[in-house]
Order: C-alpha cells, then sequence, then structure tokens
C-alpha cells in the first residue's frame, strides 16, 4: 500500500528541466514516475494516500555532503558569536553567558570570525581573564581550526609559555606578554584534552537540535564526521543508534570515520558501507591542512598579508603516506580536508602512492585553492571534490588579499572543476557555515555574498547553472557515498526522500534563491516537516 505524490513540479534531476507530473510509492521506494492518470489508473488499489503538493516544487532529497552533526546541535544549544560584528560585542556575550555558570563550569563559545568585525583585532586571553578567572573560556573560532582560550583554560590543559609547539599546531606568543590564548590545529588538542567530557543527554540533545533543525531547511541526510570527538567511536556512535534509531528520528548518516577511531570501527566488525539505510560507515577521515582564516591552510607559496608563513601541514608527507596506506588496509577509500594547494598536493601524492583497489572513492573536501596541475592529476584518479559553496560568501574579499590576487585563478573554481569532467559533492561544513542549502546554491550561481548590499560578485566566470548547483546537494551527494544507483534522482527504485520548496528555485531571480521556504520534507515516504502544521 502506498502514496501517490503529485499537484506540484516534480523535477527528477535525470537530465536538466526533465519532469513528471505524479510519483507512487510504497514504503521508503519509489514504485514508478509519470502521469498522474496512468499511475492512479495502474496503482487504483494500491493508494491508500495521495498528497497534493499544493504547486510546490519537489526535488530528490537535498543532502549536506560535508556537516558536523553532533556540532551543529551544539551551535544552535551553546553561546553562538557567528553573527557578531565586533570584538566587544563578543566580549559581551560572554560575559552575560559567564554570569549563569557555576564556578568552574566551562565556558564555551561557538563562531567568533574576526574578518565580519569593524576592526579585526584579536581577542587576547587577558581580555577574557577580565571577564573571568575562575571558569575556564573557550571560544571557538568559525572555522573550528583556532579558538582563544584565557589563563584558567590554559592551566587546566597544562600550556605555559614553556609549552613546545605540537607538530601541526600553533601555540601564539608575543614578545612581550607570552602567551596571547590564541591557539590553532593541533595545539587545540591540549584543550579539548582537558575539557570534561559531556554527558549521553547532552549529546541526545545536540543531534536531535541538528536533525530537527535539517527538517526544516529540507534536508533529508548528511555525510557527517563525529566519531571521533565526545568521548570517543563507541560512545559517540551509541548516540547516532539512539537518537535515529531507536528514538526514530529518520535520518540518513553517511558517517566518515576519523582515522583515529578506524581501529575501533573495525573491531565493531564494520567496514565500508556496512550498516543500514539510516546509519552507514563511509571512508576514513584525514585532515591534511588546517583553515584560511587562520593561515594554517597549507599553500604552496607564503601569504601575501603574512609572507612569513605558508600554513600548517597536519603530517608530513611520509606520514600522510602512511595513513593512506592504513585505510587500504582496511579496504577503505580515504576523505581529506585539503584547503590549500601544497596539502592537496600531498594528498595526490598520497593516494597515487597507494591506490584504491576496493570499492568506493576517495573524496578530497574543500579544495579550495587549486592548480592546474592538480587538476590534471585528479581527473586521472577515482575521486570526487567535497566542496562549500557557502564559503565564498565568507571568504571573499578578505580572502584576497590573504592568498594573492595573482594566484586566484584556480581558487573556488567550481566551474573549472565541473568543466574538467570532476564529480563534485556540495555541502555546508556546519557549524562553520550555516546548512542551509540554498544558501550554497545561491552562491554558487551568483557567486555573490547574499548578505552584501552592493552585491559584489567574485569570479563570474566559475559561476554554475542553477541545475549544476542543485545537483551537488542531490545527485553528488549520493555519488560521494557510493549512492548513485538509489539515491539522488527521482527515479524508479530509488530511495522516496523528497525535499518541496514553495516556489520554483530554477525559475526564481537567482538572486531570491536563499528565501525559498521549504514547504516539506521527506525521508523514507514519510513527512518528517510540513510548513503549514509547524
Amino acid at each position: 500500500m502506498g502514496k501517490l505524490w503529485y499537484g506540484g513540479t516534480i523535477y527528477t534531476l535525470e537530465k536538466e528541466g526533465t519532469t513528471v507530473e505524479a510519483i507512487f510509492t510504497e514504503g521508503n521506494r519509489i514504485v514508478q514516475t509519470g502521469d498522474k492518470k496512468q499511475l492512479e489508473e495502474g496503482f487504483n488499489e494500491r493508494i491508500i494516500e495521495r498528497v497534493d503538493l499544493k504547486g510546490g516544487t519537489m526535488f530528490p532529497g537535498f543532502v549536506d555532503s560535508h556537516i558536523h552533526l553532533i556540532g551543529h546541535g551544539e551551535k544552535l544549544i551553546r553561546l553562538d558569536l557567528s553573527k557578531m560584528k565586533s570584538k566587544e560585542e563578543v566580549l559581551a556575550a560572554v560575559k552575560e553567558y559567564s554570569r549563569d555558570c557555576t564556578k568552574g563550569e566551562w565556558i564555551i563559545g561557538e563562531g567568533w570570525n574576526e574578518n565580519l568585525w569593524s576592526r579585526p583585532e584579536m581577542i587576547h586571553l587577558r581580555e577574557l581573564d577580565e571577564i573571568n578567572t575562575e571558569n575556564p573560556i573557550m571560544l571557538k573560532r568559525i572555522c573550528r581550526h583556532a579558538m582563544i582560550v584565557n589563563t584558567k583554560a590554559l592551566e587546566l590543559a597544562g600550556i605555559s609559555k614553556d609549552t613546545d609547539r605540537p607538530p601541526g599546531g600553533v601555540i601564539e606568543k608575543d614578545l612581550e606578554a607570552g602567551l596571547t590564548g590564541l591557539l590553532k590545529d593541533k595545539a587545540q588538542d591540549f584543550i579539548h584534552a582537558a575539557v570534561p567530557m559531556v554527558s549521553e543527554e547532552y549529546l541526545q540533545k545536540a543531534m536531535r537540535a541538528a536533525i530537527k533543525d535539517l527538517y526544516l531547511l529540507g534536508i533529508t541526510g548528511v555525510h557527517t564526521e563525529d566519531l571521533h570527538y565526545y568521548g570517543g567511536f563507541h560512545r559517540t556512535y551509541k548516540t547516532f543508534k539512539k537518537v535515529i534509531e531507536e528514538d526514530g528520528h529518520k535520518f540518513r548518516s553517511h558517517l566518515l570515520v576519523h582515522h583515529e577511531v578506524v581501529d575501533d570501527m573495525v573491531n565493531e566488525g564494520a567496514g565500508f558501507l556496512t550498516g543500514n539505510e539510516w546509519i552507514e560507515f563511509g571512508a576514513m577521515k584525514i585532515f591534511a591542512d588546517g583553515a584560511l582564516g587562520g593561515r594554517t591552510a597549507l599553500l604552496s607559496h607564503p601569504y601575501q598579508d603574512a609572507p612569513e608563513t605558508n600554513g600548517v601541514a597536519i603530517f608530513s608527507q611520509e606520514e600522510l603516506n602512511g595513513l593512506v596506506a592504513k585505510a587500504r588496509s582496511h579496504n577503505l577509500p580515504v576523505a581529506v580536508h585539503a584547503i590549500g594547494d601544497l596539502a592537496f598536493e600531498y594528498v595526490l601524492n598520497a593516494i597515487e602512492a597507494h591506490p584504491l583497489a576496493g570499492s568506493g572513492r576517495d573524496r578530497l573536501i574543500h579544495a579550495q585553492i587549486l592548480r592546474q596541475d592538480l587538476i590534471d592529476r585528479a581527473k586521472k584518479l577515482p575521486v570526487i571534490l567535497d566542496i562549500q559553496p557557502v564559503f565564498l560568501a565568507s571568504d571573499f574579499p578578505w580572502v584576497i588579499d590573504r592568498v594573492g590576487s595573482s594566484k586566484m585563478d584556480y581558487c573556488y573554481a567550481w566551474k573549472t572543476l565541473i568543466n574538467e569532467g570532476l564529480h563534485c559533492a556540495g555541502g555546508s561544513d556546519a557549524p562553520i557555515e550555516l546548512p542551509n542549502p540554498l544558501f550554497g546554491i545561491h552562491a554558487a550561481v551568483t557567486r555573490m555574498d547574499r548578505n552584501d548590499p552592493k552585491g559584489i560578485v567574485y569570479g563570474r566566470e566559475q559561476a554554475l547553472s542553477v541545475y549544476d548547483a542543485v545537483c551537488l546537494f542531490t545527485k553528488g551527494s549520493a555519488y560521494a557515498a557510493c549512492h548513485e544507483h538509489d539515491r539522488g534522482m527521482i527515479r524508479k527504485g530509488f530511495l522516496a526522500d523528497f525535499t518541496v520548496f514553495d516556489r520554483d528555485i530554477f525559475r526564481v531571480p537567482s538572486t531570491e534563491i536563499p528565501e525559498v521556504p521549504v514547504r516539506m520534507t521527506i525521508i523514507g515516504g514519510e513527512i518528517v516537516f510540513e510548513k503549514e502544521k509547524l
């Protein structure tokens, strides 16, 4: 017994512009698509429910190919600093938040971004000490590759002015006062180790908040990396099982597995694409470099605005090769964070040294700063590039001064990547960015910041069509997870996951795409969000 979906524009995405009038689903699958009258006649006795889209526009379910699901939930339930426009506003928010904290409790803020401030002057630990000396304070930068902490947090983490910089990390010091409180990349691990383990109830609360929010945005599933954190593999995996399977919050989660907990996954008897339709394991996750915001993305040349550095290599070439070899020993593809071109080069070297022999395809995440020779090499490999178009809205124009205008030809060059035949998937990297897929589509199509009143366009020649941008979050995400045969399109036999908008984003002015409301989110043939019943 099934459902008939009709009454709107239904894009199958099999080809650009292809639509059908209606869909018949049973259980979690699409049984048939086509003419409404023919479906009614053919499945008359099996249709037990009719769902009128009321003029809405239906797509295959949108999937965020790069997110940190629990981290997004944490941002929703913690002190959010991401919209603040000055250092003073951040400090005031921390002071206000600290009033309700008990002595010794960690004060954790998420998402500060000095590039949004009227004066991008960095917060110093002494300013946090002026707010509170009895509570450790940790304020995470929006990229999560840098944080500012107070003296109490440094003491609990065992960091002093004599602490050596760890490989792949930065402990910032100044000549006059010693430690500044700014830690980057692997140096943050000292702080993470000092923060008390959160409760299982906290993890479940964060995940529920995240899934509920993603329902509202039309997102039916994610590719997420959480398992290394929050007390380790088993504890975090248990949270996914509890919230999604036991509590019945339908949501498709493809889990990337951090290299430090891959052995835990293997000992669990799991492997690539094992699991079930709700929770499955994906590639082994590795970080090759940091981020552009903190100048830790690894470039092949010095930063233009800080020529003393070209970024941070989280691993040497030999170490990176060893990690890829470890993945291959478990028949796993790799998913590697590589923002800078030198990091991307290191990853290609490692993949070429240890080619993928088993199933799947390797994933290079971010791929923001590239070169033509790197693109040519990537084209010869079974890889997909996992890109975040919404980064353009956040990173321009300051990234031009950081990288150098003469080095920007292959930066955020998504049209070039697609034209060169590389497969691309679309994500948000939430909680780094907001996970609304329409924000990413808008950035990919317009090459503008949706909040910029001047409407400045950056790299117009790299703009995607709306169709190509939508495919990043549908067909692209399906391909990245090796589900191109049952997800990402509206086709017979595919999963009945759909995203329905109030308006047709192929027909509205591109500048209005971010404002189009979600009407319905459907997962496995069941409506998990409906605007009219909100």
